[in-house]
Order: C-alpha cells, then sequence, then structure tokens
C-alpha cells in the first residue's frame, strides 16, 4: 500500500448552470519518503490536486488516502485536525506574522501540534540559527520562505506539501530552496510533494506526475534524481 493514494478521484465546480471538472479522474500513487514533483501548465488542476490531498479542499468523488487512511471521507472536524497534526505547508507566499520574530513563527506552528520539533532546531536545519530574533520585514524573500519551511517541518508532519514554493523569488534564491527541500526529502526521510508548472524541477524528484486539463497525463519514477544545486531553468 501506498503512503499516499489517489483512486479516480474528481473535483467539480458548479459555475451558474455549468459545471467545471478541475480535477477529472485522477489516480496516482507516492511512496513515503519520496520527493515528488507535480507538474502542469496554469489550470491544469495541480493545485486543487495539493488542496484535496492537504485536506483544504474535498473531493466530489474518488478515493485519497495517506498512510492508510481515508481522507477523503474525513468530517470537517477530521479534516481540521489533519492539517494541523498531519501536514505541513509551504506556500508562493510566505504567510509569516508581520510582528512575530522568526523564532516566535515557528513556535506559533509547533504550540498547535502534538509532537512538535524544537522550534529553534528547525531554524538551525534551515540556515537560519543567527536570524532567530529578526522579524520578517529584517529578512529577504529567501530567508522568509525558509522561515515557512521551519515552520511547517516544526509541525513534526507526516506530509510536506509546497505550491510554487519558490515563485516569489531570484533564480538563485529559488535553487536554494529547492536544495533545502530536497536535502530535507534525504536526511529526514519525509515525505515531500511539490507543485509547479516549472518542467526543470522534474530533475530532482523522486517521482514524477505531469497534470493537464484536470488528469495525470504521465506518471515516471526517476531512478538518479540530479542536485537541486546542479539544475539550470
Amino acid at each position: 500500500m501506498a503512503f499516499v493514494e489517489f483512486r479516480d478521484v474528481r473535483k467539480i465546480y458548479q459555475m451558474g448552470e455549468v459545471e467545471v471538472a478541475a480535477v477529472d479522474g485522477v489516480n496516482f500513487d507516492i511512496e513515503q519518503g519520496e520527493l515528488a514533483v507535480i507538474v502542469g501548465p496554469s489550470g491544469a488542476g495541480k493545485t486543487t490536486v495539493l488542496n484535496m490531498l492537504g485536506g483544504m479542499d474535498s473531493c466530489t468523488s474518488g478515493l485519497i488516502k495517506l498512510d492508510g487512511r481515508e481522507i477523503s471521507a474525513f468530517s470537517e472536524k477530521e479534516l481540521t485536525l489533519y492539517r494541523r497534526y498531519d501536514i505541513g505547508f509551504v506556500f508562493q507566499f510566505y504567510n509569516l506574522v508581520q510582528n512575530l520574530t522568526a523564532l516566535e513563527n515557528v513556535e506559533l506552528a509547533s504550540q498547535i501540534c502534538k509532537d512538535p520539533l524544537d522550534a529553534k532546531e528547525c531554524l538551525e536545519q534551515v540556515g537560519l540559527g543567527h536570524r532567530i530574533g529578526n522579524f520578517p520585514a529584517q529578512l529577504s524573500g529567501g530567508e522568509q520562505q525558509r522561515v515557512a519551511i521551519a515552520r511547517a517541518l516544526a509541525k513534526n508532519p507526516k506530509l510536506l506539501l509546497c505550491d510554487e514554493p519558490t515563485g516569489a523569488l531570484d533564480y538563485r534564491t529559488g535553487k536554494a530552496i529547492l536544495k533545502l527541500l530536497q536535502d530535507t526529502c534525504r536526511t529526514t526521510g519525509r515525505t515531500v510533494v511539490l507543485i509547479t508548472h516549472n518542467q526543470a524541477f522534474t530533475a530532482i524528484a523522486d517521482r514524477v506526475i505531469h497534470v493537464r486539463e484536470g488528469k495525470v497525463s504521465s506518471m515516471e519514477l526517476n531512478a538518479h534524481p540530479a542536485d537541486a544545486a546542479t539544475i539550470e531553468w
């Protein structure tokens, strides 16, 4: 049994009298400890897939499982607990609390979890041990994204979901963030799912899932993932 399972998952939105299938019969598996990249153009349905996997949205039909639990059958209360305890989120924009320090931002996440990691150690892990007392406005974009990653890791989640995590960053900083996510997956054994439109990112993945027009168009395993520091785009 795979760690993540999608079976014939559909998400239908009602737009007046018209039904729009954002996701239309998606099937894929992700194994524990993999870095999986879900790639596709804008509007392909990849963010909808991530939102359903993260418990922020529900599927219209189909089956979604994480670690043997059928999250597609969860109640709203169960989804809230699932998001709180099992999922770490990293978004394109950092969503830090501006009047809290880097350390306090990370501690904020760890306070709502069952078995959190040490906030200071998480910041040290992402290379920001010397910036724990700084506020977001005193940090660069790349540093703020590192705080966001540390905040997600501090929850000690089963799954780390990253939606275009380099989208607001320059090329050099974006590459450093990709390297950090890849290293996190390798050193902690944590499962990481990264959503992107950038085909170059597929080189670093263990598993690549191509999404187009609400469907998985292809999926492949990468026997020899590239080091994130070496890829170009």
